[in-house]
């Protein structure tokens, strides 16, 4: 059932500033809450003026113990790829289960993000790309390359159509090649401007403006787009993904991460347990599947003829066929690999699990924390 209590402090959740709107906050936020069939599952926790929303504890350890949220949709029996709702569903009990707080400034702001991560899971579903470090092309319909500025739109262009085609081959009828760090920057962006076109065009209109002369990509997209949760000293749980998420798989093998494009592997948790595969878009990873594919890029590294480290991905995936026929070999695979990773720079005893996920910043009128470059 609906709970309200009042605490000091309330570690994890869902935490909205409400002020003075605290009766209008909650009744919208369980609103929300009773269409996804979640209103008797909520604790409400009041903060001085905010509103704290998570799960009953006794839900938080029977629906994610430990903070598991791969096993969600088998456990509550969701289908969060042929039902929108379901991946709602799933994406606000994540967020309720959270062992950190998500933080905004209105009711608004929460329900644009979770928005927001459907339309990247969405998004992420219909992505298929060809893997390359190097070669670059887009779709010349729409976007132009300068060495200075990227890959830039054409005027006139729509942004939101331009990252479609780009990204998704059942619109373009092809793939193109990207990294898969470039691959995740357009599908968040694609979600995220997919948004904006909804709750703050005007900054649309400027993102679209920007992006003519501009590409934003690299450290500095992540500085204008996203937040990062969880740390090296403050880890998150190894299972704890909530759909929507960007994250980082790390090569542990110091060899075979010399292999450029190969130092580890930039995914979107899709949920259900599932994470993109960029280069063939209809086989998504399991978590299983991921730490055996990086695990087996030590067996795949050769040298050309030029003595370059390159990467046999034939190898690889016969490697992961045969370990998948071997219980005991996957078992011993993956208590080394769903360890924490080691700190940068260094190759001991870590595994490949990031420590962080990344998350879209505010972007509504009033609260949006999305500053462009100049």
């Amino acid at each position: 059932m609906q709970k309200t209590s009042n605490v000091q402090g309330q570690d994890g959740g869902v935490l909205i500033h409400a002020g003075s709107d605290a009766a209008v906050v909650q009744r919208s936020f369980m609103a929300q809450a009773a269409r996804l069939g979640l209103d008797q599952s909520i604790t409400v926790t009041h903060i001085n003026d905010d509103l704290c929303f998570h799960l009953n504890d006794e839900l938080a350890h029977d629906w994610t113990p430990e903070c598991d949220t791969l096993q969600l949709c088998a456990k509550l029996n969701l289908h969060p790829k042929s039902s929108p709702p379901e991946l709602e569903k799933e994406i606000v009990v994540a967020m309720l289960a959270s062992p950190l707080v998500f933080e905004y400034p209105s009711y608004e702001e929460f329900a644009a993000a979770v928005r927001i991560r459907c339309n990247i899971v969405e998004a992420a579903r219909r992505t298929g790309l060809s893997f390359h470090t190097s070669k670059i092309e887009r779709p010349e319909a729409y976007w132009t390359y300068t060495e200075g500025g990227g890959f830039t739109l054409l005027p006139g262009k729509s942004l939101i159509d331009a990252l479609i085609t780009a990204t998704q081959p059942v619109v373009s009828g092809q793939q193109y090649s990207f990294s898969c760090y470039r691959a995740s920057e357009y599908v968040f962006v694609l979600g995220i401007a997919q948004e904006l076109a909804v709750s703050n065009p005007a900054l649309l209109a400027q993102l679209q403006k920007h992006w003519e002369s501009r590409a934003i990509m690299s450290r500095q997209f992540h500085d204008v787009f996203l937040r990062e949760y969880g740390s090296m000293e403050a880890p998150l749980p190894p299972k704890y993904y909530v759909p929507g998420d960007r994250l980082w798989f790390r090569n542990p093998d110091e060899h075979s991460s010399d292999v450029e494009g190969f130092e580890g592997s930039w995914v979107i948790y899709l949920g259900g347990g599932l994470f993109t595969n960029f280069w063939k878009c209809d086989k998504p990873y399991s978590m299983t599947e991921k730490c055996l594919e990086i695990y087996h890029w030590r067996d795949g590294v050769y040298r050309d003829g030029d003595g370059n480290l390159k990467m046999n991905e034939d190898i690889v995936d016969e490697r992961v066929r045969a370990t998948l026929k071997n219980p005991a070999e996957v078992e011993r695979i993956l208590q080394r690999m769903l360890r924490m990773r080691d700190p940068g720079g260094v190759y001991a005893e870590g595994g490949c699990i990031d420590t962080s996920r990344e998350y879209a910043r505010w972007v509504c009128p009033g609260s949006c924390d999305m500053v462009l470059p100049d």
